[in-house]
């Protein structure tokens, strides 16, 4: 008689706390699936707070109207859409690998990034310079905008009463994502 095959004591993969499924992903999508699932969960601590996932599921198109709109003196308004804008699809263009995020703070404001807006991060698109980025520093979370110059990396704000950050040797750098928009409820 044979010593192989069969079921053995012990043999195979133990069970989890729920059970699993095996996933199928197309090829092309596998790199955003993957930085998706390896993504840092966001706590709340530095400049910034989470935001909740959205449901990518749903989608919105409001009318975008042609034209600008002054805003100085009142213009009668263009009468036809120019077509619809949903947010999440012009803000995001990695879905697996974007989220949004809650600044807290002053450091940005010249750049248009208020205290309390909603930020939308990148994680799959390189940081280059001039691009605001969201970095941690040894632990610790802010959204400034990278400056590179021959392999010198600073990090630096938009409002005068905030310092530049200059990173010493020995200092961690990650950048977690590059700040593709703002949102900003005024009402």
């Amino acid at each position: 008689m044979s010593s192989h095959g069969g079921k053995r004591p012990g043999a195979g993969r133990k069970p989890g706390p729920e059970p699993s499924k095996v996933v199928r992903i197309p090829v092309s999508r596998v790199d955003e699936v993957r930085a998706y699932l390896t993504q840092p969960r966001i706590r709340a601590w530095g400049d910034i707070e989470p935001v909740g996932a959205p449901d990518r599921r749903m989608k919105l198109a409001l009318p975008l109207f042609d034209g600008s709109v002054p805003a100085g003196f009142p213009s009668p308004a263009e009468d036809y859409a120019e077509g619809s804008l949903d947010l999440n699809q012009y803000l995001v263009e990695h879905e697996a690998a974007t989220f949004y995020v809650r600044v807290k703070g002053h450091s940005m404001t010249g750049a248009g990034i208020l205290d309390g807006d909603i930020i939308a991060v990148d994680r799959a698109l390189e940081a280059r310079h001039g691009d605001i980025v969201l970095a941690v520093i040894d632990g610790e979370l802010t959204v400034k905008q990278l400056a590179i110059d021959n392999g010198w990396v600073r990090l630096l704000p938009h409002h005068p009463d905030y310092p530049p950050i200059d990173l010493k040797t020995g200092q961690e750098l990650t950048i977690w994502g590059v700040v593709k928009g703002v949102v900003r409820k005024l009402r």
